[in-house]
């Protein structure tokens, strides 16, 4: 049998994110918008809870489709309350409409959303080498730099620890324990990317 980080053998929905998507690098402006929703709206919870309720988020959040998020009106935002199958937390709703409208901006000033936020770990994800979960920082100088200026652009719920996991999440690191299959498969694949140059990593 396969090894694999602790935390994925919690239940088969936390082993099959782990298995497929945990650590691969993301650069899919979709993608990447709904993970910024989703560590948003896990503050103070577990990733079980959000995994579970992922298919209620996309079905709510017009698939992250940010352009039309960012238009949500104070009428959807009633419905989302009263929406099960999501989070039902004023905040963390209103975050994730006015999320979308700074999103927008940075895809204008920047091309892509990728194109800006890869630019935390210079287009390159970062391999770590951790033994135990014990061992996994909550979070980092880059997730700090991220943090602050996310908050300067007007995006909410993006703390560092928030900005930390979602680095995790889309691949800018690779926090797959060391003995851990996953690890050196992400390891590998992140190899083929560095012979690039910095304007071809983040595009």
């Amino acid at each position: 049998m396969r090894k694999k980080c602790p935390w994925a053998l919690k239940s088969p929905l936390e082993e099959q994110y782990h298995d497929l998507e945990w650590g691969v690098p993301v650069h899919d402006d979709r993608l990447l918008f709904e993970f910024l929703i989703l560590e948003g709206a896990q503050a103070g919870l577990s990733w079980s809870v959000i995994l579970k309720k992922r298919e209620g988020y996309r079905k709510a959040f017009a698939n992250f489709d940010a352009g039309l998020v960012a238009n949500y009106d104070a009428n959807k935002i009633i419905a989302l309350l009263a929406n099960p199958e999501i989070i039902r937390n004023k905040l963390k709703i209103n975050a994730a409409v006015s999320n979308a409208q700074a999103f927008l901006k940075v895809q204008q000033e920047f091309g892509s959303f990728d194109a800006y936020i890869w630019r935390f770990v210079d287009g390159i994800p970062k391999q770590n080498a951790w033994k135990n979960m014990a061992d996994f920082p909550v979070t980092t100088s880059e997730s700090d730099v991220m943090s602050k200026d996310l908050k300067k652009r007007g995006f909410k719920f993006v703390g560092s620890t928030i900005c930390y996991a979602h680095m995790q999440a889309t691949g800018m690191v690779n926090d797959h324990t060391t003995d851990c299959f996953r690890h050196a498969e992400i390891r590998n694949a992140g190899k083929s990317i560095q012979g690039l140059t910095k304007s071809q990593r983040i595009i």
